[in-house]
């Protein structure tokens, strides 16, 4: 396909994961993509494992001068962006009493602060018709225990979705988030034991954990025209977690 021929996109966290499957599934749509990470190292490898259409850049979306960086860096090189994916994001999986200060801050300085001031700095850059997908999670709609940190995070990602759905539709942008069920990446495959994967994936309808490139399909779709009258919404991908009980 060639939804994204001389297309301008942007994706946070993008040296892994969902990050990194959605970069190249954009560049394999034609698209000019921004990667970015934390880790310089990281950030080369996967700029050059992408190839001559990527651009990566080193920047900690929880700091607002590097966010500012980024944004300044885009503009100079692009001058434009025709999608923001902003994917970057941590996760705090600890009871309720024994969530710290200090893990509490951090949190929220990945998961919201970050989503929130990404979108903010790259605002200018947005071309009528273009959009932006804010990466939340399945833990939206289904509670679990040890999650109530990393959960309410991603639920202030949705709801920022919908109201900047409403504030910057009039500017012929278009707002989504996406939630993600359990998908194999490498740091869900660092956070889980095998025998807590296995019996994760025994809860999912489909019976196994998504892919990457799963992820990266929804968020080209959303990023497209094909999602023209699409916004404001949660789009839930999660092989059944959320809707059914595994039998």
């Amino acid at each position: 396909m060639t939804r994204y021929t001389d297309k301008i996109a942007l994706v946070t966290g993008g040296t892994s994961g969902m990050g990194l499957a959605t970069a190249r599934r954009l560049i394999d749509e034609g698209a000019h993509v921004i990667v970015t990470g934390r880790s310089g190292e990281r950030v080369r490898a996967a700029a050059g494992d992408l190839g001559p259409r990527a651009l990566g850049i080193v920047a900690d979306t929880a700091d607002l001068s590097a966010v500012d960086r980024m944004a300044d860096t885009v503009a100079e090189r692009f001058g434009r962006l025709d999608l923001v994916f902003a994917n970057a994001g941590t996760g705090t999986f600890a009871l309720f009493p024994d969530i710290t200060e200090a893990a509490f801050d951090h949190t929220i300085d990945v998961n919201f602060k970050g989503v929130f001031f990404t979108v903010q700095k790259t605002l200018p850059l947005l071309t009528p018709g273009a959009a932006v997908v804010l990466n939340a999670s399945w833990t939206l709609h289904r509670a679990d225990s040890a999650l109530t940190l990393y959960a309410a995070t991603k639920a202030a990602v949705h709801n920022l979705a919908r109201t900047l759905a409403a504030e910057l539709g009039p500017r012929g942008v278009r707002v989504n988030s996406i939630s993600p069920g359990y998908i194999d990446t490498p740091m869900s495959a660092g956070a889980m034991t095998e025998e807590f994967a296995a019996m994760a994936a025994a809860r999912v309808v489909t019976g196994r954990f998504g892919d990457a490139e799963e992820i990266a399909a929804l968020v080209a779709f959303l990023g497209s025209a094909e999602a023209s009258y699409i916004n404001g919404q949660d789009i839930v991908v999660d092989g059944g977690l959320v809707a059914a009980f595994a039998q």
